[in-house]
């Protein structure tokens, strides 16, 4: 929804049909007795009086619709019907008539000017007539365009910007767990009850110059089901687990992005940033936004590397693209960059850093190599996937660097079938007192089907295994079985504002343990966008 127009006067046919349809709701009221306002007294001051008569509408059988019927057949007017031509039994306003009139004599005037079509004694005596006939509804149209030319002009000097958008996104989402808790006892059953819960988004996107953009974006939610309380893993998480509000509206990301030069975006984030927001993730059908369309869970929607690090960071970014093929994302965030003491800050705490270049060798298929580099001073990577290991491969409070590296890929095979994964690998290594370090790898493959029965709609169908520990330093921190994940779901649209995603996860060796077994997600979640 535009809520200031970046220009009323640039097309005055849009202008001139606004008058017309003001006309009509004018006469109508002007019709009845009412009581005007002091603004439009001082209106009526402007023009003269008109008659009882003069109110009266145009019939078909009146002199002059017949008149204008003839100009239009004769020099083929524009007045709004598809053929030119009123239909024979109606009646019109005369404020709408004297409009159309108006209308087809610029027309008249502009053939005459040209030489096109020279007008008869005739003809000229029965446009002077109507003129005469309907000069008081002619002064009031075009007093009334004056006006409206005014206010334009008054409103885009004093506008705030030249757009600003709102956009709300919705999402309400039941779902529920099944199956063995992931707590290295096979007889032991999940405890979950079917839960109810939504996200709202409130995005307010603002250009000052018409190539930049600001993002404010507030966001409410209630207590967003971690599936990892009940479950005993953080391969359950779900997509549109985006943080709990407690029924609260609060500003959940503020970011400001701006062309430097010919073939660079520059991005500027002062909360609560991760690097998928700049950054291409390669998967398009999975990738969920929050949980508003895509993967029905937080590891398929995209790889976990570039999660890696940040929860709430702040930072800046770049992307630059020289062509249509090829692009290169950078980017720095900081977690506690508006901490001024100790180990925090822009540069003196937990952040990662990425570099990303990507490469469509043909429109319908896309590679990218990845490489992040984290510091965290708590030791944690932050991904929330996978293994419990896979996220502390040394343990809360032991501070680390990692190096993580990726390549992915997506090939649209055919219009209603795409085919995208990716291979992930980190090494982590502690930086206190002991040595030691880890190796992390996940890696997906996920199908998605367009237009599957109904146009704008996706199926999607994923395997993977979340991050595993394959090798630690500290042997009792390696994951000894491996888990994979499925997992399918239907993005159906009902409308351009509301669609349905029914989602199913499927999980086998819960926690990467070959003792834990298998769990059960599903969901179903309902999106209202506008």
């Amino acid at each position: 929804m535009t809520i200031l127009p970046e220009n009323l006067l640039s097309n005055c046919t849009a202008i001139f049909s606004l008058i017309i349809v003001f006309s009509n709701t004018v006469l109508a009221s002007e019709q009845q007795e009412r009581t005007f306002t002091q603004p439009e007294l001082e209106e009526q001051k402007e023009i003269p009086t008109t008659s009882v008569s003069e109110l009266s509408d145009v019939k078909s059988t009146d002199w002059a619709f017949q008149e204008l019927q003839f100009l239009i057949k004769r020099y083929g007017c524009t007045t709004g019907y598809s053929d030119n031509a009123y239909p024979v039994h109606h009646q019109f306003t005369r404020y709408k008539f004297a409009a159309a009139l108006n209308a087809c004599l610029d027309e008249v005037n502009q053939l005459v000017e040209n030489q096109d079509t020279p007008l008869t004694s005739v003809e000229i005596s029965t446009i002077q007539r109507l003129k005469d006939e309907f000069a008081v509804e002619l002064i009031t149209l075009q007093n009334r365009l004056n006006k409206l030319e005014a206010q334009s002009v008054e409103i885009t000097a004093n506008q705030f910007s030249i757009t600003t958008q709102l956009s709300i996104s919705v999402v309400l989402a039941a779902s529920d767990a099944i199956g063995d808790s992931a707590d290295n006892n096979p007889n032991t059953t999940i405890d979950s009850n079917l839960a109810f819960n939504y996200r709202a988004r409130i995005n307010l996107l603002t250009s000052f110059t018409g190539r930049d953009r600001l993002l404010v974006r507030l966001q409410a939610s209630n207590r967003v089901p971690n599936f990892n309380g009940v479950t005993g893993t953080n391969m359950t998480r779900q997509s549109f687990e985006v943080g709990n509000t407690d029924n609260n509206l609060a500003l959940n990301l503020l970011e400001y992005q701006f062309p430097a030069g010919e073939n660079w975006q520059i991005y500027l984030y002062a909360n609560a940033a991760s690097h998928h927001y700049y950054a291409t993730v390669i998967n398009p059908y999975f990738a969920s936004f929050g949980g508003a369309k895509g993967s029905p869970s937080r590891f398929l929607e995209r790889n976990p590397i570039y999660r890696i690090g940040n929860t709430t960071g702040s930072g800046f970014a770049a992307v630059y693209k020289p062509n249509e093929s090829l692009r290169l994302d950078l980017g720095y965030l900081a977690q506690n960059a508006d901490i001024a003491t100790g180990a925090a800050g822009l540069f003196n705490g937990t952040y990662s850093g990425l570099v990303q270049l990507s490469y469509k060798p043909f429109s319908n298929a896309e590679l990218g190599l990845l490489y992040v580099r984290n510091y965290s001073d708590n030791g944690d990577l932050a991904h929330r996937t996978g293994s419990t290991f896979s996220n502390l491969p040394f343990g809360l409070g032991v501070p680390l660097v990692s190096n993580s590296y990726a390549v992915s890929g997506l090939w649209k095979i055919f219009p209603q079938l795409a085919v995208s994964g990716w291979f992930g690998y980190t090494n982590a290594e502690r930086v206190d007192s002991v040595q030691g370090d880890a190796d992390i790898i996940n890696y997906a493959v996920n199908f998605a089907f367009p237009d599957l029965f109904k146009k704008s709609a996706i199926g999607g169908l994923g395997f993977g295994m979340p991050p595993k520990v394959i090798r630690n330093a500290i042997a009792a921190r390696e994951d000894t079985g491996t888990g994979l994940h499925f997992e399918a779901f239907y993005e159906y649209p009902l409308n351009n504002n509301i669609k349905l995603i029914p989602g199913a996860i499927y999980i086998i060796n819960s926690n990467h343990n070959n003792t834990n077994g298998d769990i059960f997600v599903g969901t179903m979640r309902m999106v209202l966008s506008f």
